[in-house]
């Protein structure tokens, strides 16, 4: 199975990569922007692992990734990277930004979904994986207006994906898991986070691991799990995490 999965050299991005190379019948094929370091560690420690630049945030860069995912021939996208986000209120904030978020990391999402598409509607098989976030199914926390839409709208491209191509074997999904510790959570109080996890019925927050246990079960999933919304807490069982 021939993997691409977007920013994945660090943080979740780094664990999903690590879980679906221990696999060794899958080749996992990562990009990277900030992390190159840790993106050459993983290709040294995996032998199935293959990393590439890209910047989402410039043009060239983006087309040259797209240039390659016809030749990498890809079964499964995996729809991670985020250039970054904007903590603020939506009446502090301005169009502009609203604009430049959305250019640099919604945009590159459909450019690389739609290559990939081209390649699973030829073989009439592929899977799309979205990685989200549970700020899509609860209230978001104030001042992640910019981040939540980008999130909301992805989901609902995700719907859209597979209502257009499931007569054709393709099948997308995407996962929101719940608050995590590091990662876009790096910079957030101690206390906040600890009170955050005295809430959870597991008494602590979801780690990384279980989110990349998820995502291995979603690359091969029953084809009747298409469309949805995986919500991942600390606890789940990431062989089953649907209950079925």
């Amino acid at each position: 199975m021939k993997i691409l999965l977007t920013g994945g050299a660090s943080g979740l991005g780094e664990a999903i990569a690590r879980k679906l190379a221990e696999d060794t019948s899958c080749f996992v094929n990562i990009t990277y922007c900030k992390s190159a370091k840790n993106a050459a560690a993983l290709e040294a420690e995996y032998k199935n692992i293959k990393a590439f630049f890209c910047d989402y945030s410039d043009e060239v860069s983006l087309k040259d990734l797209s240039a390659k995912i016809e030749s990498l021939d890809i079964d499964v996208l995996i729809n991670n990277a985020l250039t970054g986000f904007m903590k603020k209120h939506f009446h502090k904030s301005s169009p502009a930004e609203f604009s430049r978020s959305f250019h640099e990391n919604i945009l590159p999402v459909i450019t690389i979904t739609l290559e990939a598409l081209r390649i699973f509607r030829k073989k009439k098989t592929g899977r799309i994986i979205n990685i989200l976030s549970s700020y899509v199914l609860d209230a978001p926390p104030i001042g992640l207006s910019e981040y939540s839409a980008n999130k909301s709208y992805l989901l609902s491209l995700s719907n859209s994906w597979a209502a257009e191509n499931s007569r054709l074997g393709i099948i997308s999904n995407c996962i929101s898991p719940d608050v995590m510790a590091g990662g876009l959570n790096k910079d957030t109080d101690e206390r906040v986070l600890q009170e955050l996890a005295s809430k959870s019925y597991a008494g602590r927050l979801l780690t990384f691991d279980e989110t990349a246990g998820v995502v291995k079960y979603l690359l091969n999933a029953p084809e009747r799990i298409n469309g949805k919304n995986i919500e991942i807490r600390a606890g789940v069982d990431v062989n089953n995490p649907l209950n079925l």
